[in-house]
């Protein structure tokens, strides 16, 4: 009998496939950007480091040796309250010897939540990495995101993370602008991303999960049009020492590369999958109509 009573839908990164997840809150504290469908039928709360001390104690003795990741759902677990968190993350310490990472999503709203000294107590205690949604650098396409941040905040906010010693994994989402506003997205994102140079970054493309009204207030991009946006920001891309990955299901082209050792590979690559795609006009007029339905 499982110790853990997730409560569905239960998401995290694809790097995180191998970690023991612990879900200490439930949704996200954010929850009101109009193309994210994750979290939309969940009302946001903590659960209680009570209840995240049974779970922990739950694991049989035999298993505990072998735990050397772990992530903390739901949306915003950095949002919890610093006391109750460094209680999670010590018991954490404790009941898995081999314990060598910690990760979490952080929306821009849970890192006001912490400063330097705080993240970097939680870094002490094995919070090593964030996941942190960006979605564009591009402002005016944050405000039709209702995002609740500005690009320059948010890469304050990154910044601080990074000061503290935490490792930052940051995404972008293909298409989220739309036609009018595509190229001003790409360009921005490509120069906020090259001025923080986080540790790792990927790219999403932009899919229906909840969010179908977002998708009604832009002209949805074709699937030439995703190609020529990628091209656009990988060739204006200029980070250091930054792994970028854009392997999710919803990519039409999978990119991977260590910047800057990788750049131009990465730029030959994109821009010879947009150029084989032109050789089929109706192909690309195409808008993607990948989707997920359950949740």
């Amino acid at each position: 009998m499982s110790p853990f009573n997730y409560e569905e839908p239960l998401f995290r990164p694809p790097s995180e496939a191998r970690s023991l997840i612990f879900q200490i809150t439930i949704g996200c504290s954010q929850n009101s950007c109009t193309f994210c469908g994750m979290y939309k039928h969940k009302h946001f709360r903590l659960r209680t480091v009570e209840e995240i001390r049974a779970e922990i104690a739950a694991i049989p003795e035999r298993y505990r040796v072998g735990i050397r990741r772990v992530f903390l759902a739901d949306g915003d677990a950095l949002v919890y309250p610093q006391s109750g968190l460094i209680e999670i993350l010590n018991a954490l310490a404790t009941a898995f010897p081999n314990l060598n990472r910690v990760g979490s999503y952080a929306s821009p709203n849970s890192l006001t939540t912490k400063s330097v000294v705080e993240l970097e107590q939680l870094r002490q205690r094995k919070l090593q990495i964030l996941y942190f949604g960006l979605e564009s650098g591009d402002d005016a396409t944050l405000a039709l995101i209702k995002k609740g941040f500005t690009a320059a905040t948010m890469l304050e906010l990154c910044q601080g993370a990074q000061t503290a010693g935490v490792k930052l994994s940051v995404t972008a989402v293909l298409g989220l602008a739309g036609r009018e506003r595509s190229r001003e997205h790409a360009l921005a994102t490509a120069e906020w991303v090259t001025t923080l140079s986080p540790a790792y970054f990927s790219l999403l493309t932009m899919f229906r999960r909840h969010n179908d009204a977002h998708y009604a207030s832009i002209q949805p991009l074709s699937n030439g049009e995703i190609l020529l946006e990628t091209v656009d920001i990988v060739r204006h891309l200029a980070p250091q020492r930054t792994i970028l990955r854009s392997n999710h299901v919803s990519n039409l082209l999978e990119l991977s590369g260590t910047y800057p050792k990788d750049r131009q590979r990465i730029i030959d690559t994109a821009e010879a999958a947009l150029k084989a795609a032109q050789h089929d006009p109706r192909w690309c007029a195409l808008v993607p109509d990948y989707e997920e339905e359950v949740f």
